[in-house]
Order: C-alpha cells, then structure tokens, then sequence
C-alpha cells in the first residue's frame, strides 16, 4: 500500500490503540484520537475492530509491519491547570494533534433543533456531557492560550463558534477573543471559523481584532446535499458564501481563508473536485476531509449513515491535491487553522 492509501484507511478504519490526547463529540466531522503519521498531526478514529495496530511506535495492518511510524500525542501540561474560578483548562480548550489548541468559543448553536440541525453535528453533546462550558469567556482563552504556548510549544490556534442568532452569527465574540489571546501571546498565529456574517464588514473586524486566516465552512457546494445534510445552514445560499470567501482573501490573504468540504454526503466526485477547483481559483484552500459517522448525531443515531469507500476519499484527495499543488496552494503555506493542522485530511499526505 501507499502512504497515502494506508492513511486514507486509517482516517476511514481507524486504529486499535488507547492514545492520551482524544477529542469526543462536538462540532465534527470527526471523533478521534490524535497521533503522529511520520511525524505529522493525524486525527483517527479509535476503533477495536480496526484492521490496524501499533507495536511500539510501528504501525501494524493484521499484523503485518508496514514500515509506518505512528506515535500517540502526549497528553499536554496544561491540562493539569485551573482556572482562578476552577475550570479545569482543558474544558475551556483542546489540544489537536501535536501543536494546535482548539475551542469552541460558544458551544450552542441556533440551529440545533432537529429540523435545522447539521446531521454530522453534535456540538452541544459535550456541553451535555459536561465537557466544557457553554460560553468562553476571551480572558479564559487567553489564558489557557499562555499555558499552552508556555507548557506545551503550542504553535497555534483554532477558534470556532456555533452560530448565533445575531446578525454577525457569532462572529463579533470571536473577535473579542482574538484580541484577548493577542495581548497574552502576541505571536501566537489564529484562525477563527465562523458562517458568512450577515454584515461582509465583520470580515475586517476579525482581523484587525488580529486573527491571522479564517475557516468559511460550507461542507458541500451541491445545494441537494445542503438541503438534506444541512436544513439550516442551507438556508445561507452559496451566493453568501462566494461573497464572504471573496471578502475573505481580500482581507486575509490568498490561501489564508479556508472551507471544508465533506467526502461522503451523496456528492457527485466530480463536481466536488470542480467545486474544489473552482475554490483555490479564488484563493480557498477546500479542506477535504471525510464523513465519518459522530457519536450523539443524527447522521449516526438516526439516519445510520456510513464512512465513504476509502477508494472514493483517496481519489477525491488525490486529485484536490494535484490542483493544490498546480495552483502553489498547500497547507503548510497556511498560518493558522485546519489546513495548517491538517490532522482531519488526508491531504497533506497527498501533497496538498
């Protein structure tokens, strides 16, 4: 198999290992456990029944050695910590993969109402479950942001949002937030992630605020598959979507504004890497990751939806890569947020 195909599988199959660094619920599209593939940042599904394995930091397929290294990302010190008000940090933010601290600033949604939630979403089951709290205050961000960086070499930082009912959908707090962590580390680079606001000046805001990329995620650009992965969000026509992406690189930068794109929702592949293609012609990076059925989603408890073919996410990766690389477009050239983590994509591997 090729490095690419074996870590195709392992986004798919996932692995046989208990790993310290894990992430449950939330968000989505994934539910994983974070190691190193040959020393890159990987996000894969801990599964007992998975064909893979490690013995040492070898990994196995049936047994059989596959020449691979993979090395479970050491539970971070910060992690330990407190806040004055006694939260524990790590409800406040996660580490993702081996240098990148991850939160969600406001764990409810607007949509989550059956009707109008995204079907591979569970981003307030952690808040359920007690996980973290519902609201991050941003002198908690910053914070924890310290320790991390101080603690753990953390090299930078993903902040989202569930949308909110006002006009900006969230997007003001996270600004708020920014400025916080960029008076306790100045230097430390950050994505924000958010829906188009209703108000394309926002854009600008976030990043005087100091964010230094943004995450504008659609999941599909096929308005089909909107409707019925995505009632709610769907509601939100791509044309909004094209015009915050546009405003977007003006402001931050070509390349340094980013989607993800779902492998799996029913899409035609071809018209997903021409969605792609279409995406880096304007300066998005298309962060292409797979469906993976989430714990506490409807796409899993209730539609008992399944993980693409590992030969459709590999030939969807394969070829998005090849326009990335044609285009001078890769994650590393990122300086903060999903692509430049890349845990949850098989695209780094493939040259993306």
């Amino acid at each position: 198999m090729t490095e690419v195909s074996t870590r195709v599988e392992l986004a798919l199959l996932g692995i046989r290992v208990d790993v310290p660094v894990r992430r449950r619920a939330g968000a989505g599209p994934s539910d994983d456990g974070h190691v190193l593939f040959e020393g890159a940042g990987a996000a894969v599904p801990l599964r007992s029944d998975s064909p893979y394995s490690l013995r040492g930091d070898r990994l196995l397929r049936e047994g059989t050695d596959l020449g691979v290294t993979v090395e479970p990302v050491r539970r971070p010190r910060f992690y330990d910590l407190r806040t004055a008000d006694g939260i524990a940090y790590e409800r406040i933010a996660r580490l993702h993969g081996a240098d990148v601290l991850a939160t969600t600033v406001v764990q409810t949604c607007v949509r989550y109402d059956e009707d109008q939630r995204c079907r591979f979403c569970a981003i307030e089951a952690s808040l359920t479950a007690g996980a973290t709290v519902a609201v991050k205050r941003p002198d908690q961000i910053a914070e924890v942001a310290a320790a991390a960086v101080r603690l753990d070499g953390v090299r930078q930082l993903v902040l989202t949002t569930g949308t909110s009912a006002g006009k900006d959908r969230g997007a003001r707090h996270l600004a708020r937030c920014v400025r916080a962590v960029r008076q306790a580390v100045p230097e430390l680079p950050i994505q924000v992630q958010c829906e188009p606001p209703g108000d394309l000046a926002t854009l600008a805001e976030l990043r005087a605020a100091g964010a230094d990329a943004i995450g504008i995620h659609v999941e599909s650009l096929d308005d089909r598959v909107r409707a019925r992965w995505m009632p709610g969000k769907s509601t939100v026509p791509l044309t909004e979507y094209r015009a915050a992406w546009a405003e977007a690189v003006r402001i931050f930068g070509r390349n340094q504004v980013s989607t993800y794109l779902l492998v799996g929702l029913g899409e035609d592949p071809d018209e997903l890497v021409s969605g792609a293609t279409e995406l880096i012609a304007m300066g998005v990076y298309p962060f292409v990751v797979p469906f993976r059925p989430l714990a506490g989603t409807l796409a899993t408890d209730v539609d008992g939806a399944t993980a693409p073919s590992p030969a459709l996410l590999e030939d969807v990766t394969r070829r998005v890569a090849a326009q990335l690389r044609r285009a001078g477009m890769t994650g590393d050239q990122q300086k903060a947020g999903c692509a430049a983590c890349g845990a949850c994509s098989v695209l780094r591997t493939a040259g993306g």
